[in-house]
């Protein structure tokens, strides 16, 4: 990281869907905020992850991939990810480095060679090929847009990412910080808590279910001894997938609720007593109000 006053600025990750975006996000910070699965619109939130260094603060921006839209939420998806790309301080094209350049990695590209920020590319997923083709790869990458600097690392197995968060922090304005010291997102923990939740579904449902499902905390109350009680409701969109994710005798949504109860427990530090219901909201992916009080605006 340059020398000088203290910088802080944002940064927005860009890419197709499932490079490994929300992976990123997670090591950077060093906390599980952003859900991980290998299922298209698993992110659909604009999701701000804050790392901190001594000389700076830099808050990456986790985005929807970007594909195009088949109802209101896939809209709403693209909208928030344009929104993102604007008045940051620097962008990351973030591709695989086990698939050569296609049309949505070219459209993106075309996307950023505008803008007046930094574009860094990123080639995850290096642990999948071998070196000397993830190399290969990165170099065709490369020619689709003037970058700053590019990178071909793994997300999820490289121990340091610190050359990439002092290539970012090197490009940002010196100003104050954004977060306090001790903050990690600017979300509140109950959505991350509906996330954590969601993420469980992602894994355990194939198919449509995982696409027409959405979690919604809707209680929250911290008992004398410290217990957290939490309710929060699945919407689905048809009664036969309500029946797929309750399970037969209630065995998927007492999976979901055990594993995204451990994740929870482990982010807020202390025992939670998870409740879990399920609801049939007719085509919500099409209903703005519906879009709106599950935090899609």
């Amino acid at each position: 990281m340059a020398s000088g006053g203290f910088r802080s600025g944002f940064a927005v990750i860009l890419g197709r869907p499932n490079v490994g975006k929300s992976t990123l996000l997670n090591r950077l910070v060093g906390r599980k905020l952003a859900v991980v699965s290998d299922k298209p619109q698993t992110t659909r939130n604009r999701i701000a992850g804050v790392v901190h260094r001594p000389g700076g603060q830099a808050v990456f921006l986790d985005t929807p991939g970007v594909q195009r839209p088949r109802d209101r939420l896939g809209g709403y998806l693209l909208k928030t990810t344009r929104a993102a790309m604007r008045e940051v301080e620097a962008l990351l094209l973030v591709v695989e480095a086990n698939s050569p350049p296609g049309p949505g990695d070219r459209y993106l590209a075309r996307e950023l060679s505008g803008a007046s920020a930094p574009v860094f590319l990123v080639v995850n997923k290096a642990d999948l090929v071998p070196a000397d083709v993830g190399a290969g790869v990165l170099t065709r990458y490369a020619t689709l847009a003037a970058f700053r600097r590019t990178f071909l690392l793994s997300a999820r197995d490289d121990a340091d990412l610190e050359p990439l968060v002092s290539a970012v922090l090197d490009c940002l304005p010196e100003g104050p910080a954004y977060f306090p010291p001790d903050a990690l997102t600017d979300q509140p923990e109950r959505f991350v808590v509906a996330e954590l939740v969601r993420e469980q579904i992602l894994h355990l449902t194939r198919e449509e279910v995982p696409h027409a499902t959405a979690v919604e905390v809707q209680e929250w109350k911290e008992r004398p001894d410290g217990l957290i009680f939490i309710r929060a409701i699945v919407h689905v969109e048809r009664p036969s997938q309500k029946g797929i994710i309750i399970g037969h005798g209630g065995s998927l949504i007492k999976q979901v609720g055990q594993v995204a109860r451990q994740e929870i427990e482990a982010l807020l530090g202390t025992r939670v007593f998870l409740e879990l219901r399920v609801k049939v909201s007719p085509d919500w992916r099409d209903r703005p109000a519906t879009l709106r009080s599950l935090g899609y605006h």
